[in-house]
This record gives structure tokens, sequence and C-alpha cells, in this order.
């Protein structure tokens, strides 16, 4: 038995918390150790956000938190961001179904020329 407020009690609540992840890692060969690329990819975007936040509108922060994912999610996956956001906005007009939105996300974004 380990006291739970000990340095190795802490690193053992750690792993315990952390397992399911773990497991994911072992489990599954495409997924990376850490997020460290991922993260890299993202502060910008994250920074950004976090600065539109006091835009003057709470709302309004959010919304272009949205739209700054989705252009850095088509950066991540190679689409060019104003053709992907064009299409996807022209499909949306055009009808697109709700129950297939998947199909308008950045990786499953095929350009049209």
């Amino acid at each position: 038995r380990i006291s739970a407020k000990s340095r190795l009690g802490e690193k053992l609540t750690y792993i315990h918390r952390q397992w399911g992840g773990l497991q994911t890692f072992l489990h599954d060969g495409r997924v990376e150790m850490d997020s460290n690329a991922v993260e890299n990819l993202i502060r910008p975007i994250a920074l950004t956000r976090k600065n539109a936040l006091f835009a003057g509108h709470d709302e309004g922060g959010r919304t272009w938190a949205r739209i700054a994912s989705l252009i850095a999610t088509a950066k991540i996956n190679g689409v060019e961001p104003f053709a992907y956001l064009k299409a996807t906005l022209e499909a949306i007009a055009a009808g697109h179904p709700a129950s297939r939105i998947d199909e308008l996300l950045p990786w499953n974004f095929t350009p049209s020329s």
C-alpha cells in the first residue's frame, strides 16, 4: 500500500486516470504516444480563439473559434481553406442533409476541379 499523497502515489493515480488512453495507444498503432504535433499545429488557432473571446461578444468569439478550427483542420488535411469553405457553404445552401454532415468535414473534402 502506498499513500495517495506521496509522489509515487500521485504518479500511480495519474497512470490510473490515463489508463484508457494508454490502452488505446497500445492497441492502435495509429495513435501517437503524445499529442505534441497536433498541439503545435493548433496553437496559433487556440491563441486566436482566445483573443476573439474579447471581441465584445461571447457568441461572436465562439463563432470565430468554430470557423478558425475548420480553417486549421482544412490546412492540417492539405485542403485549401477558401475552396473548402466555399464548397461547404454552397452544399449547405443547396440543401445538404444534416444527417450526412460528416461528408462535409475537411478530411472528406475533395475539390471539384
